[in-house]
């Protein structure tokens, strides 16, 4: 059976957008399917499962209706990647609280760290029907 995984990022951040590059690269099944936080298929799945429209505090992982947000989106990711990224889903042993506040540092300071960017990227054809509009 087919899942439906769709990562839910920050378009306009530089570190979001090289963490899709960075998946997209290991995710050699083609899985998981991206979309901006800011778009309407996000606004839609936000409004049905009672999330403010406006976040944009994490990356937002859907798995089959399933979200999760934070340190387990960025986990859960892992166990679709080839490699040995999927080894990481371990860190799962530890408190989420923990995972989180690591999870938070970075995001708090991904914009001063990473920067932004005023354009999309270039879509390549082998890969734009990963991208939901």
């Amino acid at each position: 059976m087919q899942s439906n995984i769709v990562l839910l990022f920050d378009g306009e951040c530089n570190l979001c957008n090289q963490t899709v590059q960075f998946i997209i690269k290991r995710d050699k099944k083609a899985k998981i399917k991206f979309a901006s936080l800011h778009c309407e298929y996000a606004k839609k799945i936000f409004k049905k499962k009672n999330i403010n429209e406006s976040y944009n505090e994490s990356i937002v992982l859907i798995v089959d209706q399933k979200i999760y947000f934070k340190s387990d989106a960025a986990l859960n990711i892992c166990r679709y990647l080839s490699g040995f990224w999927p080894v990481l889903y371990g860190f799962k042993i530890f408190p989420k609280f923990m995972r989180d506040s690591v999870y938070n540092y970075i995001a708090k300071n991904r914009l001063k760290w990473f920067g932004k960017t005023d354009s999309c990227q270039i879509m390549l054809p082998e890969i734009s029907n990963r991208f939901i509009a």
